[in-house]
């Protein structure tokens, strides 16, 4: 497939077939995300990949405490896990909120599990001091993110990019034997799609590119 077509049809796969995801296929995948740019070309990334089922469910379950309050959220008709607002539901009512299986069983049910990790000491985290959430750091894991999702395109299968287990942190680094000083940034199941979606739904450039400084006219 052409970049731009591989760009403009890679959805968030949720529903895989089973098919197994092959390991030849999986390493030219990351053989190919590897070339993602990072902060200082440090390449911090780091990738376990999970096929064992009893690691996967657990993974699955780590995420649904999380999607219990973006559930909860939603349906009080918040933005869900904001830093700007704080969240308008009680612990109670987030512990009674059903975890969305849409949100916890893809990586339960996915052939391949990628937990994609961060050496926080290569990274320059530049806004640390700021004070607001920390984002910069991003710049040096999500571009290589994406590319796995793209690569995974190219070669027909498909993922997406969850980010729920990460609020469980330190049970995902115990769960895993993973270092402290390494973050957790992303748990992505990976397989071939039920479906395969061909037109997705994005605002036009005219909603969030404006000429010179905020406000200024759309692009």
């Amino acid at each position: 497939m052409e970049l731009y077509d591989v760009m403009r049809v890679t959805f968030a796969a949720r529903e895989f077939t089973g098919d197994p995801l092959p390991e030849e296929t999986l390493g030219k995948i990351l053989d190919n995300a590897r070339f993602a740019p990072s902060g200082g070309n440090r390449q911090g990334w780091r990738v376990i990949v999970v096929r064992d089922p009893a690691t996967t469910r657990a993974l699955a379950d780590l995420s649904g405490m999380a999607a219990k309050r973006y559930a909860a959220q939603v349906s009080n008709g918040e933005s869900p896990w904001n830093t700007i607002d704080p969240p308008g539901v009680d612990a109670a009512t987030i512990e009674r909120t059903p975890a969305p299986a849409r949100l916890t069983e893809p990586i339960a049910t996915a052939p391949v599990v990628l937990v994609l990790c961060l050496d926080l000491r290569v990274v320059a985290s530049v806004d640390q001091d700021l004070d607001r959430i920390g984002i910069v750091s991003g710049a040096s894991i999500y571009p290589f993110a994406w590319n796995v999702l793209l690569a995974a395109r190219h070669e027909g299968f498909g993922g997406t990019i969850t980010t729920l287990a990460t609020a469980q942190e330190p049970k995902v680094q115990a769960l895993l034997g993973i270092p402290k000083h390494v973050a957790v940034c992303a748990v992505m199941p990976l397989g071939r799609p039920v479906r395969t979606l061909t037109k997705l739904k994005r605002k036009p450039v005219a909603e969030f590119a404006m000429r010179e400084r905020w406000g200024g006219p759309s692009l």
